[in-house]
């Protein structure tokens, strides 16, 4: 195989200055926009140990023999009832107001046969651990998510999930990182208010709280804090609700701040990685938590070829990090699960002619069926034009995966590219670079170090940077953005209907309506119950051996708010500053 190497290779470069560089020559260029792959760029390659087959370690080529989507395609498509593919045991992700607010939402939405669990997007007072009445709320109560205070609004928020929706019977999540433990708490209060035990919960919480210091900035405590909670998070949900999920790791959240594909990946092992070692550290062993791991999603760019050797190399890099660095054995505790595989990304969505985002979509849809994923068409088109898709651009999303499963057959064959000589080239370059970027944070004492010495912070804003001045010096060209724009283009547009699901007249007095139902929860509650739990909860804070998840569920339903919760550790832990030094 070597010495067929060299000939290659000898063939090679005579081909290059041969062929190539008269081409080169004949228009004006110094380097080639193209490059041609051969074995040489594979050499000594094992298939078995670098690829293997889907379902097997080390993973590259799919976690699944046969996909569940797949096994399932067929009937879907005969049954003649709406199911969108990429939706899960939750329903659409929502949320908006006011708990009552919220929870007409999901009635109607059973009214159309919709009966997925709560998808919860939570306001940013409550991400920020605020409750409604707080000045540092004021403005913006129920405006991106729904209000959280306490668990009254949790009671209120699943009231239509009763008999075959009960708490047993569905999988609810939750988009939330800092106060994660306040709103597990509240479903855990809620299970046992109605009798269920904590052991069938299912679910899953974003609870990726050290992405928050370098992606979105919704955090409340210091680094290290921040993991305590995490850690008390995984103990408390493995020792009694093992089948709710523990964190959704997001280093796309990363990547929409500005993140390289690289540093996306390493950043999002380094992350998984203290994340892993915090449960080793609790005492747990490894294959009794990692399988309750997912990922919200990785990557997000343009680049089809590029995005999918991503997700082969992070499939391969997490499996490896599992069986090596954490001796882990069980097979599930190595696999990435994730709903989706490459994807665009929303960064990659355009407000200018916004049809357009329709056809990237469609490539990243073909890189999802690629790389061992649903052929998802994601965003819908109109993502740039403002919260809200249009039920127009909503059906074209979903006619568009339809196309992809049923018509071009996407997914017909596992891992397509497995043994090219260009892919497998392409992974091992993108895992070797993400390697060497998690080496190096690793020597500064993991993703915490990195983290409070500000290198993560500093190194996705100088790259969300260059990048911006590569699109404004026209060094990377966005159709209609920097390129194509002449009076001859044509900005085609179709009719967008949105669908109200919140009236103006709604979000405008949803502030005051929050207010006053915390008067009265704080009314008719047991104020001095409140204050002993609360009193407990930050005697046990100031001692890092002790699981603060007992305190926080007493606080819950006692009906301590979110806020006077997180406020308690605001005092004992301090809060963090962002760093960027």
């Amino acid at each position: 195989m070597d010495e067929n190497n060299d000939k290659i290779g000898l063939a090679s470069q005579q081909w290059q200055e041969k062929v190539v560089s008269p081409h080169l020559n004949k228009f004006g260029l110094t380097k080639s926009p193209t490059r041609f792959y051969t074995p040489a760029d594979i050499n000594g390659y094992d298939f078995l140990e670098k690829v293997g087959f889907p379902g097997l370690y080390p993973f590259t080529a799919g976690n699944d023999p046969v996909p569940k989507w797949q096994a399932f395609a067929e009937k879907l498509a005969k049954a003649e009832t709406r199911f969108e593919w990429g939706s899960s045991g939750a329903g659409k992700y929502a949320g908006f107001g006011t708990a009552e607010d919220y929870r007409d939402y999901l009635i109607r939405m059973h009214s159309m046969g919709r009966k997925g669990a709560p998808n919860m997007a939570m306001d940013l007072p409550t991400q920020c651990g605020y409750d409604s009445d707080d000045s540092w709320a004021e403005g913006e109560v129920g405006r991106v998510g729904v209000a959280v205070d306490s668990l009254k609004d949790f009671e209120i928020i699943y009231e239509p999930y009763t008999g075959d929706l009960d708490l047993d019977k569905i999988a609810s999540n939750f988009t939330i990182n800092a106060p994660s433990a306040v709103i597990i708490a509240m479903y855990a209060a809620l299970a046992e208010q109605r009798s269920i035990p904590l052991a069938k919960l299912r679910g899953t919480p974003q609870n990726d709280i050290l992405k928050e210091y370098v992606g979105r900035g919704t955090y409340i405590y210091p680094p290290k804090q921040s993991l305590r909670l995490f850690r008390d998070i995984l103990s408390f949900c493995t020792e009694h609700m093992p089948k709710f999920n523990i964190t959704s790791i997001g280093g796309y959240h990363m990547r929409e701040a500005g993140a390289t594909r690289v540093q996306d990946l390493a950043f999002s092992m380094a992350i998984g990685a203290t994340y892993l070692q915090a449960g080793i550290d609790a005492g747990f062993d490894i294959d009794r938590f990692a399988p309750r791991f997912t990922f919200n999603a990785f990557g997000g760019s343009m680049e089809f070829y590029k995005e999918i050797a991503f997700q082969r190399a992070a499939r391969r890099m997490w499996a490896r990090m599992l069986k090596e660095r954490f001796k882990a054995k069980n097979p599930k505790s190595m696999l990435i699960r994730q709903i989706s595989t490459a994807h665009i990304g929303c960064i990659s969505t355009t407000l200018q002619r916004p049809l357009t985002n329709l056809i990237r979509a469609v490539v990243g849809g073909m890189a999802a069926g690629m790389s061992g994923g649903i052929p998802g068409i994601y965003p819908p088109f109109d993502e740039p034009m403002g919260l809200g898709h249009s039920l127009e651009a909503q059906q074209l999303s979903h006619d568009g995966t339809r196309v992809l499963i049923y018509e071009a057959k996407v997914g017909e064959t596992l891992d397509p590219w497995a043994g090219s000589y260009f892919m497998e080239s392409l992974t091992d370059e993108i895992e070797s670079e993400a390697q060497a970027e998690l080496n190096k944070i690793e020597q500064m004492g993991g993703a915490i170090g990195a983290i409070e010495n500000g290198y993560m912070q500093r190194a996705v804003a100088k790259s969300a940077y260059e990048r911006q001045k590569k699109i404004e010096n026209k060094e990377e060209f966005v159709v209609g953005v920097n390129c194509f724009t002449g009076p001859d283009e044509i900005d085609v547009k179709i009719n967008r209907s949105v669908e109200e699901v919140y009236s103006a007249d709604m979000m405008a007095s949803a502030e005051q309506r929050q207010k006053e139902n915390l008067i009265r929860l704080k009314s008719d509650r047991d104020n001095r119950l409140v204050a002993q739990n609360l009193k407990k909860l930050k005697q046990n804070a100031a001692d890092e051996s002790v699981n603060l998840m007992p305190d926080i569920l007493s606080c819950v339903k006692s009906y301590a708010t979110l806020q006077e919760i997180c406020d308690v550790l605001r005092v004992v832990f301090g809060e963090a500053k962002p760093s960027l030094n």
